[in-house]
């Protein structure tokens, strides 16, 4: 089969072939923002960062116990090429695979899936539910209460982080605004 290099219509389809759950999908739709917004802070190409955000979870609603794997298949079978297969693969790296991020584009993946988890979660408590007032300081301090988003892994946000040699508050701040890049996609611009 030739390999491709698919577009935003390509994934976001493929993305609602294998989900129905809006929070996947909203999920989905963050990671995506976060990963264009990187892209064009590191010079890379926005798009085929993007469409890796949209799929990276492509598996998950169907095959949870299969996660990263079978979307090897169905990326495979769908002709997508293999530096986009890796990259969803790597995300998963000591949970439930051994790709390892070494890319800058499977190292953001990697960082910024949790993380985006744990920012939603904090927009929904704040008083204007809005991501667009967002800061770091605010996700720092809900990153120190356990009981909170008790099933965010900081421990991968700070090895993401560190695999990129930013510190984590930065990464926090560079994903906030990779969010607020869709917050209407999102339902996080709240009633500022």
């Amino acid at each position: 089969m030739e390999v491709k290099k698919p577009d935003r219509e390509e994934a976001m389809a493929l993305l609602r072939k294998h989900n129905q759950n809006e929070a996947l999908i909203k999920h989905a739709l963050a990671v995506e923002a976060v990963m264009g917004h990187f892209a064009e802070k590191f010079g890379e190409d926005p798009e085929k960062w993007q469409a890796i955000g949209l799929i990276h979870d492509l598996d998950y609603e169907k095959y949870p116990d299969e996660h990263c794997h079978k979307t090897r298949e169905m990326l495979e079978e769908e002709g997508w090429p293999e530096d986009y297969i890796r990259a969803v693969q790597s995300h998963g790296w000591k949970i439930c695979t051994d790709v390892e991020p070494r890319e800058p584009m499977e190292k953001v993946l990697y960082a910024i899936d949790e993380l985006t988890g744990l920012i939603v979660a904090t927009v929904l408590m704040r008083p204007s539910k809005s991501i667009m007032d967002l800061n770091a300081k605010s996700v720092k301090k809900k990153w120190k209460q356990k009981g909170f988003a008790a099933g965010v892994d900081r421990g991968i946000i700070e090895e993401g982080a560190n695999l990129l040699g930013m510190d984590v508050t930065e990464l926090i701040e560079e994903t906030i605004k990779g969010m607020q890049n869709a917050a209407d996609e999102l339902d996080l611009r709240g009633n500022l």
